[in-house]
């Protein structure tokens, strides 16, 4: 795999890097991805159907959405071993975008689901192809998991019926509830069904706990499919089954959508393009890290795009990558794309040849397997730490939580991001900032009110600010540097911003800046800049400010502005590390407030 680490590729090797694996392909790769594509198989196609009735659409086009993925993602995808299809994190922003617009016809389900895919496949490629995926890195780890969670438990809810043998016509986490318990109340609990879907539940977690590299999910529909063939329970006990599967691949068609459903495909797929683009990306690294690979982004998220409007147009519906079968492909052993092909080569000839091998599959089975997946995506343990640890991320995560309870899957998520924007506007409008000493014993400039003993400089001010200067904290700025002055306990001479931290200025800031130059001049007070880097330099000479401070009013460190100022001021200053060595006072007036001595070779880092 060293290949993997070279620079990355270009032209047509970059945007088909499936095709460039297959000019390099080794023989000793084939007997690993031809064995690991039909393991991925059996999982593969109950996971596909599981999927597929958690969004609301029949099994059979679960498979769909399994088949055409993996074919796109073979040809585009610059992972070896990632794992696309249907995916639990999405069922419930599928169902909640195309229900409602369905409106109670289920003609209209397919078509508005396939629509949402293209959508989704359209915004994901175009974020790959201009270099955009950094805007997955929206969705920080508190989002993410409170927006996992509200989905957990939408799909959990909504499954629950299916477990206990009976259907619901609730279309959102409430009316779904809702429904349940009345058909609990009402008598409607199949036992067959319900002793299937927990006895497959059990199976699942056991194998998972115990035996993790046998598929416990296989292992779980074998036998409820034999059970319920065995004992007829589809006819004896009203066991709901899955069916025969339409037979035959899917065929490709345009999604035929009305003008009112397009705005809310756009946001759905809004929606759907964020998420699956967090996962992708993060899922993609993770395992690219632990393989010794480098894996284009970009490229990532163009694959993905791809496959998911080819999966519209493919009778199927939107799809992400997965972190519950990508594992198994490397348990596996998968070696190259090709793994993907295999297994959807596995399941097309399944459909042609034996579509009903499904007929007896319970359908509490399916919703067993949608549930596990479920209790897989809740992170106890992150949720206490960051509870523990930052309180106030662990409220955002809860509010993001409650958004996709109480508000539905889409509109939380957009919610979601919506509030951390905010959470990171109200941060950064209210940065750490404070007002240094010199402390003995000490190296460098530390914060005063956390060094009560921190010796002050007459008359400097010395003022850090830890965060780039931009429009949301402009205000804020002038006004904790004006309170600096009036608590300097001599009269300030010169106000020194420690600028480390400030990594841009934008105009509203400039505007600001200009502003506060007025009223220093006013009270007598100069204002200089320490450590404030080239680029940002830059922009106060675009922004006509650098004249105005006056370019020898910029200084490489904190320690050469105190020199500066004791130069200029004549102040008699003696420093902790020369009072050990026995030196004179330092300070004589100066008639050159801009002049720049060379640093004493303090150590000014301030903390």
């Amino acid at each position: 795999m060293a290949a993997s680490l070279a620079v990355r590729p270009t032209g047509w090797r970059r945007r088909l890097p499936g095709i460039a694996v297959a000019a390099s392909y080794r023989r000793e790769w084939l007997p690993h991805d031809l064995l690991t594509g039909l393991v991925l198989t059996a999982i593969l196609v109950p996971v596909g159907m599981s999927y597929a009735e958690a969004a609301g659409l029949p099994a059979i086009n679960g498979l769909y959405a399994t088949i055409v993925p993996l074919i796109a993602y073979a040809l585009l995808g610059p992972s070896r071993i990632l794992v696309l299809g249907p995916d639990s994190s999405l069922a419930a922003i599928i169902a909640g975008t195309v229900v409602p617009l369905a409106a109670g016809d289920p003609e209209r389900l397919l078509p508005l689901a396939g629509g949402l895919a293209i959508a989704a496949g359209i915004i994901t490629l175009a974020a790959g192809w201009f270099g955009l995926g950094f805007l997955s890195d929206l969705i920080s780890m508190p989002i993410r998991l409170g927006y996992l969670h509200g989905i957990a438990l939408t799909v959990l809810v909504g499954q629950l019926p299916k477990l206990f043998g009976f259907d619901t016509g609730g279309i959102d986490l409430f009316s779904e509830a809702r429904a349940f318990v009345d058909g609990l109340l009402a008598g409607s609990t199949v036992p067959a069904a319900l002793a299937l879907g927990l006895a497959s539940m059990a199976v699942i977690l056991a194998f998972r706990r115990f035996v993790p590299r046998v598929p416990g999910i296989l292992v779980a529909v074998v036998g409820a499919t034999l059970i319920t063939w065995a004992l007829d329970l589809g006819a004896t006990a009203g066991v709901a089954v899955v069916g025969v599967l339409p037979q035959g691949l899917p065929s490709f068609v345009i999604p035929s959508v009305g003008v009112a459903d397009v705005g809310p495909l756009i946001a759905g797929g809004a929606a759907i393009a964020l998420v699956s683009m967090a996962d992708t990306s993060i899922l993609s690294r993770t395992f690219a890290a632990r393989r010794g690979e480098r894996v284009d982004q970009d490229q990532e998220l163009v694959a993905l795009g791809a496959a998911n409007i080819a999966t519209g147009f493919a009778q199927g519906f939107a799809i992400s990558a997965s972190s519950s079968r990508t594992p198994v492909a490397e348990a596996a052993g998968a070696r190259t794309q090709l793994t993907g092909l295999v297994g959807a080569l596995a399941i097309g000839v399944m459909l042609v040849a034996a579509p009903g091998l499904t007929a007896h599959l319970p359908a509490s089975c399916l919703a067993a397997i949608v549930i596990v997946a479920c209790l897989g995506i809740v992170d106890v343990p992150a949720v206490v730490r960051m509870a523990r640890l930052r309180p106030s991320e662990a409220a955002l995560s809860v509010v993001c939580f409650l958004g996709v309870a109480i508000l539905g899957v889409v509109q939380g998520i957009i919610a979601s991001v919506g509030v951390a924007l905010i959470a990171f506007v109200w941060r950064a409008w209210r940065p750490y900032h404070a007002v240094l000493g010199r402390v003995d014993g000490v190296k460098g400039y530390h914060d005063v009110t956390r060094y009560p003993d921190a010796r002050r400089i007459p008359g400097l001010v010395l003022f850090r600010w830890d965060a780039p200067l931009f429009f949301a904290n402009a205000g804020m700025f002038r006004e904790h540097v004006l309170e600096a002055i009036a608590a300097s306990p001599e009269p300030a001479r010169w106000l020194a911003v420690a600028a480390e931290p400030v990594t841009d200025i934008d105009l509203t800031a400039a505007d600001m800046l200009g502003g506060l130059l007025d009223e220093l001049d006013e009270v007598g007070v100069t204002l200089v800049w320490g450590e404030l880097k080239d680029p940002v330099k830059d922009r106060l000479r675009q922004y006509g400010l650098l004249q105005r401070i006056g370019a020898t009013h910029f200084y490489p460190t904190i320690g050469s502005v105190v020199d500066a100022y004791l130069e200029v001021s004549g102040i008699d200053w003696v420093d902790w590390e020369e009072r050990q060595a026995g030196s004179e006072p330092r300070g004589q007036a100066g008639s050159m407030p801009g002049a720049q001595p060379g640093s004493d070779g303090r150590d000014d880092a301030p903390g």
